[in-house]
């Protein structure tokens, strides 16, 4: 048994009965259980705050299913809690860490009685039924500001590959030919760009469009106009108005109902194809948002018909995508859905969300919480 005795003006003092690594004296009483937590590199199973906490503390099961980083793992041991990064199944476990991969359905949640965190390290969470969740008095939490870089970045360079034919240019390299003549590309500078969500990604994205001397434009009309407008750009009340004056259409809106398949055939065939300087550019789409978005089959139509010039993909509205005759299209090129996997981002990842858990057990509430309604 490890107990903590003291005062305020002394500090508190962890004792105890078995063997335990190291004494700790903290000053800060009002958060000394998160001090406990995170600073003994030891594992006891019944530790309390003599006069301020008489609750035992929870050593928590948290199941990994698609994996983290190692030092992130570590951060969870370190602080107590039992990591299976192989788990058969979640009953039993206190919290699930999931990615892309992992699909949280009703049935999943409901074979799950124990859960009461769902961890999604990312940002979206069109993989977890947040209703099921919910009426579950489960919390969902995920990683919003982790990826942003990582996919700000691969989606700059969708745009440049698009427009300066990069994938065509390979193939006819490797395959021998010398193109150089055809290979006639159009600059980002001096064309208007749309953003379908203007989020952290995309004020990202626009940020270094803006510094190549792209136009920016957006619909979200979730989003505060004076955030757009400290990002110098314009945002529409008519998603329709974006397809109308851009000829670069970039995705970084979530999955929903009211965001499935808007782009189509329709809002395709609204785009200019010239862009604000008089270029004849053409129109560019690039996603790295969430597959679903993107009519797939209209975007492939729209290439065939030279409506859409390119389209670059991240994501799919079937992952793996298997198939699908757009991969074959020659002015088409995508990617395994690859915009967090850099070291980078996914360290970030995998330290957000295991201090997350950690606040979380220690009794705090997430600032990432995603169904709210639980907390009610």
């Amino acid at each position: 048994m490890h107990r903590l005795t003291g005062d305020s003006g002394t500090g508190w003092v962890i004792y105890a009965t078995g063997p335990i690594t190291m004494c700790l004296s903290v000053d800060y009483v009002d958060c000394l259980s998160r001090h406990i937590l995170t600073h003994l590199n030891t594992v006891y199973e019944h530790a309390y705050v003599e006069g301020v906490d008489s609750q035992p503390r929870f050593m928590a099961k948290i199941a990994v299913t698609d994996g983290m980083a190692p030092e992130a793992v570590s951060r969870l041991r370190d602080a107590g809690h039992e990591v299976d990064l192989e788990p058969g199944s979640l009953n039993g476990f206190d919290a699930v860490v999931v990615r892309s991969a992992t699909k949280m359905t009703s049935e999943a949640i409901a074979n799950a009685p124990t859960l009461r965190l769902i961890g999604r390290a990312g940002v979206g969470v069109d993989n977890i039924d947040l209703d099921a969740a919910t009426n579950a008095g489960i919390l969902v939490c995920n990683t919003p500001g982790s990826s942003t870089q990582s996919v700000v970045e691969l989606t700059i360079g969708h745009l440049l590959a698009s427009t300066r034919h990069i994938p065509t240019a390979d193939r006819d390299l490797r395959s021998g030919k010398w193109t150089k003549k055809v290979l006639k590309g159009t600059e980002l500078s001096g064309k208007r760009i749309g953003f379908i969500g203007f989020g952290r990604i995309a004020q990202g994205v626009g940020r270094v469009a803006k510094a190549i001397g792209m136009e920016l434009h957006a619909y979200d009309p979730y989003l505060p106009g004076e955030i757009a407008a400290g990002q110098d750009c314009t945002l529409h009340a008519d998603v329709n108005d974006v397809f109308k004056m851009c000829t670069h259409i970039a995705i970084h809106c979530n999955l929903s109902e009211e965001t499935h398949h808007l782009v189509n055939t329709e809002t395709l065939s609204m785009m200019p194809g010239i862009g604000a300087d008089g270029t004849l550019c053409g129109n560019h789409l690039v996603s790295c948002a969430r597959g679903g978005i993107v009519n797939e089959n209209d975007v492939l139509l729209a290439l065939e018909n030279e409506t859409l010039t390119s389209c670059a993909l991240d994501v799919f509205e079937t992952e793996p995508v298997g198939n699908h005759p757009l991969l074959q299209h020659a002015n088409f090129h995508g990617t395994p859905h690859i915009g967090a996997a850099t070291h980078e981002a996914q360290n970030r990842i995998g330290f957000e969300m295991a201090d997350l858990l950690i606040e979380y057990f220690a009794g705090e509430v997430p600032l990432s919480v995603v169904n709210r309604a639980v907390l009610d």
